[in-house]
Formats: structure tokens, sequence, C-alpha cells
């Protein structure tokens, strides 16, 4: 593995640090079984909004469709 600064000039602490960040991506990404899924955001889960009751008809249900209340 070879890395390069393209710019800037850093020093050896800064070079040592961003070291440490890429071996232990790579050694965490070496741990997983390929193709194993990757866990999902909560905000991106469909699951939380439909996990609530939807609202009962009436007038104004038109307005609460969307969002839980």
């Amino acid at each position: 593995m070879t890395i390069k600064v393209v710019r800037g000039n850093p020093t050896p602490e800064e070079l040592a640090a961003a070291l440490a960040v890429v071996r232990a991506r790579a050694a965490a990404a070496a741990t997983e079984p390929p193709g194993a899924p990757t866990p999902r955001d909560s905000w991106s889960d469909p699951s939380r909004i439909a996990a609530h009751r939807l609202p009962a008809p009436g007038p104004t249900t038109w307005s609460r469709t969307y969002w839980p209340t």
C-alpha cells in the first residue's frame, strides 16, 4: 500500500495519525465477510414510519397521512 501526500506539508505526527486511521479502516473491512450486509441508518429505514398506526378516517386525515403523530 502506498500513500502519497499530494498537497501540503504534514508533520510526521499528522502522517502517523492519518496512517493509523487508514490501517484501522482496512483492518475492520478485512474482518467482515464478503457480501455482508451493511447496517441501515435509522433515518432511512422505512419501517420507522410504517410502524405507527394510520390515522382514523375523518375530515382532517389528509393532514396526518405522512408523518405519524
